[in-house]
């Protein structure tokens, strides 16, 4: 199969489909692996990384997409991107079309065959292209958190760990997957006061066990939630549904109720939010502030440590590349049904029933 790697061109986004060692795996078995001019330069890898791999070099994003059969991202394709698809070529990236009915729509129209990590499943009920980037985004939701705790930053001028005889800021996590458990660990190892709520008691129980009295859980109940967002000085947000949006956990009356100079940062904010004053941000203008609140939602936090995410997505999303790459995506999907639910449009028409719902669009 010819693969092609284009240039990510969404802001601040320095991350690659397909590292140089990703591509020496596809190039031994035989494929073809086409490759933008600098596509890798965000992370510091020059042409010749590629080359020496096998890969060919395209001047343009657009001979990649003319020559290749399957295009290999990392976030979802730019409008500029979406008009060079056609019906012939497969897409495997991040979509996140449930908070994105401009994008669903252009690429229903393209007539691709779209398969977004995201929503590809595992034996376990997992998300195994997922899970990379939700650590990526749960440790760094709490290094930018107490980034913009600082009186600096506009923040209440707390140190998250505390000092012996000052007590330490309370961080309140919504939401026991990947994400809030690496958020956790991480807010664990600077020593805050740490809860984690959740709805599935199962999921509370064990991470009681897994914290030990490191932490503490609490039920997501909406009495709650509201005490917690009240009484916390950094709100995480890290719930997840596949594929559909984000619920909106925090009110604008919940947020009115924080202390001025609280942080809130929704790690949700690609699947619309979490929180209901939240809107995405990017790097480059990562935060705003609403009541006295600081609000972080960039809608690509993974791309601000671009060379861990790319090896850390690579080692995910190989495997699939390999096997679509070999079977091609029908026979793919249907030797492995996990791949199946990643699908989320083909032949103009939505293939997910969380997205369909989401967007409002009829399910096929």
């Amino acid at each position: 199969m010819r693969i092609g790697v284009p240039k990510e061109i969404k802001n601040h986004e320095y991350r690659v489909g397909l590292t140089p060692p990703s591509v020496a795996e596809l190039t031994a078995q035989g494929h073809e692996v086409i490759v933008e001019t600098r596509a890798g330069s965000g992370i510091d890898f020059d042409d010749e990384d590629y080359t020496k791999v096998g890969a060919r070099i395209a001047g343009t994003a657009a001979e990649v997409f003319k020559a290749a059969d399957m295009i290999v991202k990392v976030k979802e394709p730019q409008p500029a991107e979406i008009a060079m698809l056609e019906a012939r070529h497969l897409l495997f990236t991040y979509l996140h079309l449930a908070a994105d009915k401009p994008q669903a729509e252009g690429l229903m129209k393209s007539g691709a065959t779209c398969i977004a990590y995201e929503t590809v499943t595992s034996n376990n009920r997992g998300l195994p292209l997922l899970k990379p980037m939700s650590e990526v985004a749960g440790r760094m939701s709490v290094q930018v958190g107490a980034h913009y705790l600082e009186k600096e930053q506009g923040g209440r001028g707390i140190l998250l760990g505390g000092v012996p005889g000052v007590a330490p800021a309370k961080v309140a996590i919504l939401g026991g997957g990947v994400s809030g458990v690496n958020a956790a660990q991480m807010a664990v190892g600077m020593r805050a006061d740490v809860t984690i709520y959740d709805i599935n008691n199962d999921r509370l129980a064990e991470l009681d066990m897994f914290f030990s009295s490191q932490i503490k859980t609490a039920y997501a109940s909406k009495a709650a939630i509201a005490a917690a967002v009240k009484n916390a000085h950094l709100v995480i947000g890290a719930v997840l549904v596949p594929g559909a949006a984000a619920p909106k956990l925090v009110t604008r009356e919940m947020v009115r109720t924080m202390k001025r100079g609280s942080v809130l940062v929704d790690i949700a904010i690609d699947q619309g939010g979490c929180f209901e004053t939240s809107h995405a941000t990017t790097h480059e203008d990562p935060v705003f502030e609403v009541d006295g609140v600081i609000h972080y939602c960039v809608a690509n936090m993974p791309g601000a440590v671009a060379r861990t995410s790319a090896f850390a997505l690579n080692n995910a999303t190989l495997p699939f590349v390999v096997k679509l790459a070999g079977l091609g995506a029908e026979a793919a999907m249907a030797a492995d049904p996990h791949l199946a639910n990643g699908l989320n449009v083909s032949g103009g028409r939505i293939r997910h029933k969380a997205v369909a719902e989401a967007l409002d669009l009829p399910f096929n």
